[in-house]
This record gives C-alpha cells, sequence and structure tokens, in this order.
C-alpha cells in the first residue's frame, strides 16, 4: 500500500508545473480558512470589483482611459450602493417588522384551517394529530421571536462593524479597480515565470468565474424586479421582502427556488383566506417568473459557463457552502468549475506532462 501511494506521487508530482499548481491551491485554501474571517471584507471587496471590471473594460474598449472609466463605474457603485441603504434596507427592515408582528395572527389561521382536516379527513389525521402540531409550530415560533430578540439586542457591534465595512469596502473597492495591473503585478514576482499548467487552469477559471459572477448578479436584479412589480401590482403583502428573498434564492441553484416558493405561496394563501383568484394569480405569476429564469435567463446569461451535472452543483453547494457560508453557497459552481478545469489539465499518462496552452 505505501509503495502504491509513492508510485503514485512520484508519477504525479514529478512536473514541478503539478507542485507549483498544488501549492498554490493548498496556499489559497489555507489563507482563506485560517484568516478568511479576518480578510472577509478584502474576499468581498476583491469580488465587487471582479464585477466592476467588465463595465471598465467595456468603457476602455469604447475609447476611455482607464482612470476615467474607473472613476464612472466607482460613482455609479456608490450611487447603487446608496440607494440599496437609503431606500431598500428601510423598506424591508419595516415589512419584515410587520410580517413579524402578523406570525400570531397567521398562526391562528393555520390553526384554524389544520383544526378543519379532521373533520372532512377523519380518516387521514386526527385532533390530536393537528394539536401536536399547532403546538410544534407555537414552538417553533416563539423561539424565532425569542431568536430576534437576542439578534437585535446583540447587533449593537454588528452595526458598528457594518458602518466600518460601508468606509473600507468602497476605498478597497476603487483601489482594486485603479492599481488592477500594479497589485497584479506584484503578486505576480513571487510566481514561477514560466507555468504553463497554472496559466491554462486560470485562464479557464477566471473566464467562468467572471461570465458566473456577472450572470448571477444580473439574474438576481432581473428576477427581484419581476418579482418586485409583479407582486406589488397584484397586490400581494410583503412585495418588497419576498422579492428580495426571490431574488437572492437564484444563488443557491434548485435549492433556492424550492425553499423561497413556500413563503411566497403561504403569505399569499393566508393574505386572501385560501384558494381565491388573488391567489391563483399570484402562484400563477411566480411560476411563470420561475420558468422563465429556469429556461430562458439562466441559458442566456450562463451560456459560457461549464454545464455541471446537478447532483455536481449540488454537492459543490453542500462542501463549500458548509466550509465557507455564504461566500461558499454564491461560490459553488465556479469552485467546482475550478476542480473541474484542474482535473482536466491534470497529466493523462504516467510522468507525463500537461497539456500545454497556446
Amino acid at each position: 500500500m505505501r509503495s502504491a501511494i509513492s508510485e503514485w506521487f512520484r508519477k504525479n508530482f514529478v512536473d514541478p508545473d503539478i507542485v507549483m499548481l498544488t501549492l498554490a491551491i493548498i496556499a489559497g485554501i489555507g489563507v482563506i480558512v485560517l484568516f478568511g474571517h479576518l480578510i472577509m471584507p478584502v474576499l468581498a471587496s476583491i469580488v465587487i470589483a471582479y464585477l466592476l471590471e467588465g463595465l471598465v473594460t467595456a468603457l476602455e474598449r469604447k475609447g476611455l482611459p482607464r482612470f476615467p472609466a474607473v472613476l464612472i463605474v466607482f460613482i455609479a457603485f456608490l450611487l447603487f450602493v446608496a440607494a440599496i441603504v437609503l431606500w431598500l434596507l428601510p423598506l424591508f427592515s419595516r415589512q419584515l417588522t410587520q410580517l413579524v408582528q402578523q406570525l400570531p395572527n397567521i398562526l391562528a389561521q393555520a390553526q384554524a384551517a389544520l383544526l378543519a382536516l379532521p373533520e372532512k379527513y377523519p380518516e387521514l389525521i386526527s385532533a390530536q394529530q393537528v394539536q401536536d402540531i399547532t403546538n410544534i409550530i407555537s414552538q417553533e415560533i416563539a423561539g424565532l421571536g425569542q431568536h430576534i430578540l437576542t439578534f437585535s439586542i446583540s447587533s449593537v457591534v454588528g452595526l458598528i462593524t457594518l458602518s466600518i465595512y460601508l468606509v473600507l469596502m468602497p476605498l478597497l473597492v476603487f483601489f482594486f479597480l485603479k492599481d488592477k495591473d500594479l497589485i497584479l503585478g506584484w503578486f505576480g514576482r513571487f510566481l514561477p515565470l514560466e507555468n504553463p499548467l497554472s496559466k491554462k487552469v486560470w485562464r479557464d477559471v477566471d473566464r467562468q468565474i467572471a461570465n458566473y459572477v456577472r450572470g448571477k448578479f444580473v439574474e438576481i436584479i432581473i428576477v427581484f424586479s419581476a418579482c418586485y412589480v409583479a407582486f406589488s401590482l397584484l397586490g400581494l403583502q410583503y412585495a418588497l421582502l419576498l422579492a428580495v428573498l426571490v431574488g437572492l434564492s437564484v444563488i443557491i441553484p434548485y435549492v433556492g427556488a424550492a425553499v423561497v416558493t413556500i413563503p411566497v405561496i403561504a403569505i399569499a394563501w393566508f393574505q386572501w383566506g385560501g384558494w381565491s383568484n388573488d391567489f391563483l394569480w399570484v402562484a400563477g405569476v411566480y411560476f411563470v417568473i420561475q420558468a422563465l429564469d429556469g429556461n430562458v435567463l439562466v441559458p442566456l446569461l450562463f451560456s459560457e459557463v461549464v454545464n455541471l451535472h446537478p447532483v455536481a452543483i449540488i454537492v459543490a453547494i453542500l462542501i463549500f457552502g458548509g466550509v465557507w457560508g455564504f461566500w461558499g453557497v454564491f461560490f459553488a459552481i465556479p469552485l467546482a468549475t475550478l476542480v473541474q478545469s484542474i482535473l482536466s489539465a491534470w497529466p493523462r499518462r504516467s510522468g507525463g506532462r500537461a497539456a500545454r496552452a497556446d
């Protein structure tokens, strides 16, 4: 067994390019695991700068020098953040507070609907089972209320941290955009001059991550806007809150859409008291938006992203989300693409060198 492992290492790591790529991957993972919570503003700023780089490049292609292009894009980014902080967050918080205050009434309606089930379907459910279900729901609601209260009490430190981030992150984004070549050149000083394998993997991953991050951002905005307009026109309560949830749900493929459907349908059902025409309209429009997102919008936005099997995507979400939380979930597909690119570039022959890119 020991000799087999030694032989495998000898065959696969004889190439110095592979050794350098392996060390770079291990170092990157180590930094994120050990110091990710400390440098989270830096990582988030890199993501935002990566997102905005496409706009800067588009302006440069039109003949604008880089610094004015960076300045225009950065000012637009600040206006976007200001709109979120000054308009979206207060309205979102207000609707969330209203929903929490309405939870007892929603629970009472749910209990009344459940109590009617034993009379209609006595062979399927009993009154005792309904009582047990309502007790469990009441306990969960009480626990949720306590959790929200605890969070609100301990959120002072979080607000201070958020305020610091709101100052630091825009500065980091600006310098990442303005001094992109300088920063990449500095890091390049510590890397080997010739490493075709790493360059090949980086080009593949760079293309995939760029397409994915920008496409996912556009998808979130489109789905959020469509849901907010539709829910508002149909008179659904908490339209902004639900639209934000639906928009963010696209971050998690397959799972997000299934989970966010529950609050949308539940709130519509309780608002109109069952299977009314208004409820059916909301449900129908919501499912049409989901269908258009999955069958039209996603293929248009992610046509250049490597297709991964749904099982691979779900496994990537579970693994990377468990390790890195929200950012792991957000980058599950690009990280899975990174793994796929590395495996594709790995040498196929014993002791052979990996295929080289031109």
